[in-house]
């Protein structure tokens, strides 16, 4: 079982005299959760509206500051929604609420909840006064894995997103652009809020690692994939770790996503429309760390044999090993990003490199092994 959260959040300058109200979608999600935990903590938070698909996980539903967290369980996409949230006057609201896992041959639905979904949440905080802050979540697999990238180029945010056949990846390419669109014309009506757009490196830390394994890179080579035959045979198959030459990983540590998110929601920035990839300085994770890491040796392969074991697996699991149309770029081409935009502007440190974010056990959801 995981401890309670083990020190104050950052960024606590507000006045207390000043009490924020949150509307956070995707609070039964990995990082929803744990920004609703964290921040009814604060001295400074009246109130958080969290609405997530799923049920209430245990670390809100048993939080000793349930007073404040008002759940529902609705779809984004879901008719009716917000005039339950406007009524308690949110003044920021965090988007983090996304089907991640491509729905088998169920794109439309996927596309609904998604897109659909995204628009009536942005559309939400553009009509009501009372916001002040929209934070949206996005990705650096926007960016897209092509042949050509390289393990040396770090991409910056003002190099844009490129089209690729990865669907999550497309989505929130998508999203991004009805967010622009729909930012600009709400400044035309008056809209004088502002938004933050992070764009993550893949997330990890002790409470990704041991209390939500889900089937990832990350759960399938360390051995943590328990269930039916399908996950037993990709634990077979990831006796070694496969890699390609150019594969590699960013990892950015829970922590520093919730004190990020802390840092938009809770101060008074400058700036109006403002995207930041996050992901830790330093050294960025290969094929040979990956295999030290989860004790196995590497397997180098080409990319053509993880296109065609990225189809196969899709298809005779129906999509119960996620190895969607397009994912296989991801494991066989880089995407690097360089997150010292949010450093540079705001003076944010990373507390954990990309390497300890993957390895350790420490942060606020250290587990007791």
């Amino acid at each position: 079982m995981l401890p309670a959260v083990q020190n104050s959040m950052l960024y606590s300058k507000t006045s207390i005299a000043m009490k924020h109200t949150l509307f956070i979608t995707g609070g039964a999600g990995y990082v929803g959760a744990m920004l609703v935990d964290q921040f009814a903590r604060r001295d400074d938070v009246e109130k958080i509206i969290t609405l997530d698909k799923e049920p209430e996980t245990s670390l809100t539903l048993n939080s000793s500051q349930k007073d404040k967290i008002i759940y529902l369980q609705k779809n984004t996409s879901d008719e009716g929604w917000e005039d339950e949230v406007k009524k308690y006057n949110p003044d920021v609201v965090v988007h983090t609420a996304w089907q991640i896992r491509h729905m088998y041959h169920n794109e439309a639905t996927e596309w609904k909840w998604n897109i659909d979904g995204t628009d009536r949440v942005f559309d939400f905080a553009f009509s009501h006064p009372t916001v002040k802050k929209l934070i949206h979540f996005s990705t650096v697999a926007s960016y897209g894995a092509f042949a050509d990238n390289t393990i040396d180029h770090f991409y910056k945010e003002e190099e844009g997103f490129r089209e690729s056949g990865y669907l999550y990846a497309e989505e929130k390419r998508i999203s991004e652009l009805h967010l622009e669109e729909r930012y600009k014309n709400a400044q035309e009506k008056g809209w004088q809020g502002q938004v933050f757009i992070v764009r993550p490196a893949a997330i990890t830390g002790p409470r990704g690692r041991y209390d939500r394994i889900r089937f990832g890179l990350q759960s399938a080579l360390s051995g943590n994939l328990h269930g039916g035959f399908a996950y037993r045979i990709v634990t077979l198959l990831t006796s070694f770790v496969p890699v390609t030459s150019k594969w590699l990983r960013q990892y950015i540590h829970e922590d520093d996503v919730c004190d990020i998110v802390a840092l938009f929601s809770f101060n008074d920035l400058e700036g109006s429309y403002e995207v930041f990839n996050i992901s830790p300085p330093g050294d960025v994770v290969l094929g040979k760390d990956m295999a030290e890491a989860v004790g196995k040796r590497t397997l180098p392969i080409y990319p053509w044999m993880a296109r065609v074991a990225f189809f196969f697996f899709w298809h005779i699991t129906r999509g119960k090993i996620p190895t969607s149309p397009g994912s296989w770029r991801g494991y066989s081409y880089p995407i690097a990003v360089d997150g010292s935009k949010l450093t540079k502007q705001y003076g944010y440190v990373y507390k954990y490199p990309s390497k300890e974010a993957f390895v350790k056990n420490e942060g606020r959801y250290k587990v007791s092994l």
